[in-house]
């Protein structure tokens, strides 16, 4: 997943929106946007284990 981080000006104000692929998020400081942003992509990185599913009986 692509993480973006740009400034928009929408209607004189200037906001900041983090990219997420297609999704779009709005915040009012480019430090806040930031935040996100470092938050989002450490969350992203962290390790993640899948559950252990149950083991199927193969068909004797």
């Amino acid at each position: 997943m692509k993480v973006l981080v740009q400034p928009r000006d929408q209607g004189g104000e200037c906001l900041w929106q983090v990219r997420l692929d297609q999704h779009c998020v709005s915040f009012r400081s480019e430090e806040e946007a930031r935040q996100f942003a470092a938050r989002l992509e450490a969350r992203l990185r962290a390790p993640h284990k899948l559950p252990d599913w149950p083991v199927q009986r193969q068909a004797g």
